[in-house]
């Protein structure tokens, strides 16, 4: 048995290293643990944390190929992100000029939940506890 305890963390990779930064930090709320050059792949990894636990490692490298399509291309089709009032997050986006798209609830959960995209067109998801 491999024993998994829990996810450790998210490795994005984006085309704008200092927009991408601004958005997780500025836009999303996401803590700086650690920011890292690294001269011999001309890239930087930037570790960032949500309420003390860490979940994402941004990395910048030289011309990253484009995401093939959105959001049904193999690979990571989304982030989700637990928010307590799916409206109110929207309205602090919109505010901050990050488009969301409409509200819709789970047919499953009856939860509402939805979409807008980072700098780089990766789906992120809003899902309301």
């Amino acid at each position: 048995m491999l024993n998994l305890n829990s996810l450790h963390h998210i490795a994005i990779i984006c085309s704008d290293y200092e927009k991408s930064k601004k958005f997780y930090t500025e836009v999303l709320g996401f803590q700086i643990i650690r920011e890292v050059y690294r001269a011999e792949r001309q890239s930087y990894k930037l570790d960032l944390s949500l309420n003390g636990n860490y979940l994402i490692e941004l990395f910048s490298f030289p011309n990253p190929p484009k995401r093939t399509s959105r959001p049904e291309a193999s690979g990571l089709r989304h982030l989700a992100f637990a928010v307590k009032n799916v409206e109110k997050s929207v309205a602090y986006l919109a505010n901050l000029g990050v488009v969301a798209e409409p509200i819709r609830v789970d047919e499953y959960t009856g939860k509402r939940f939805t979409f807008f995209s980072d700098p780089d067109d990766l789906p992120i998801e809003l899902y309301e506890l």
